[in-house]
């Protein structure tokens, strides 16, 4: 249920889709393609992470770190929806370097290229109702756009950067 990046990258990286149900990043699907979301996500990125920061230096400074616990109310709604994720953050963790061309996605069907920048501006589905996707997972790539909504790239094990 692990999908790598690795190729031309700096830092080949794995991602496990089956802690993302609890990332505060993930997306409803329903809401995933909406114009207001794409606005507002461009406009609201920095000030996310500015609070995200804000919140952890306050938590280190003044609290020692503990884990809170979901509400069964917030728990019981996590397992009712289905969830995407922006998958740029992690394509710059890893790092793509300059001479890169596109993108081999693998999965059990076969390969699939499309371009840096379409992975850049993808989601990727990892949780229907709730729970991850076994039949034809781990994940499915959905462009941002929306142009593949009815036919998503399903059954990605692998992501190659070339």
């Amino acid at each position: 249920m692990i999908v790598p990046i690795t190729g031309n990258v700096t830092y080949s990286i794995t991602l496990d889709p089956t802690v993302w149900i609890f990332d505060d990043r993930k997306v409803l699907l329903e809401e995933a393609f909406s114009d207001q979301l794409n606005n507002q996500e461009e406009g609201d990125e920095l000030e996310k992470a500015s609070q995200r920061w804000s919140r952890e230096v306050y938590q280190q400074k003044i609290n020692p770190p503990v884990n809170k616990s979901i509400s069964r109310f917030e728990r019981d709604k996590i397992l009712e929806n289905s969830y995407v994720m922006p998958i740029n953050e992690f394509v710059d963790h890893a790092e793509i370097k300059d001479d890169a061309k596109d993108v081999t996605l693998l999965s059990g069907s076969g390969e699939t290229t499309i371009s840096l920048e379409n992975l850049k501006n993808s989601y990727l589905l990892f949780a229907i109702d709730g729970k991850p996707l076994q039949e034809e997972g781990p994940v499915h790539l959905y462009f941002q756009d929306g142009s593949n909504k009815d036919n998503p790239i399903k059954g990605i094990e692998k992501i190659i950067v070339n």
